[in-house]
């Protein structure tokens, strides 16, 4: 009897120390195989320059866009984009020009 009240007050004891244990290794193995985790850290860092790569082609062609509304400000729109636009948007053409349909 006395043997089982030893065996009963030492598993008494480790459960504390144990649940910690089970606790800290949870969290090393979250830190460690986790989404945010090191072995996660490769793939964040190339998609990262994939994101880079993307982002500087997606200025590049903000820039156009940009110039080409500052070309149609209404208060000083380029005459030669707006005789483009008409033509190639409208349909519409001068009296002295030719139409040569390529199909």
């Amino acid at each position: 009897m006395a043997q089982k009240e030893k065996i009963g007050g030492l598993i008494k004891a480790a459960l504390g120390p144990g649940f910690a244990l089970l606790t800290l290794l949870a969290i090393a193995g979250y830190a460690v195989l986790g989404p945010t985790g090191v072995l996660a850290w490769g793939e964040y860092s190339s998609s990262l320059q994939e994101r880079q790569v993307e982002l500087a082609a997606l200025e590049v062609e903000r820039d156009a866009l940009k110039n080409r509304v500052r070309l149609l400000d209404p208060n000083g729109a380029d005459p030669d984009l707006v005789g483009e636009l008409l033509r190639k948007e409208g349909n519409f053409v001068h009296p002295d020009e030719i139409i040569v349909p390529l199909k």
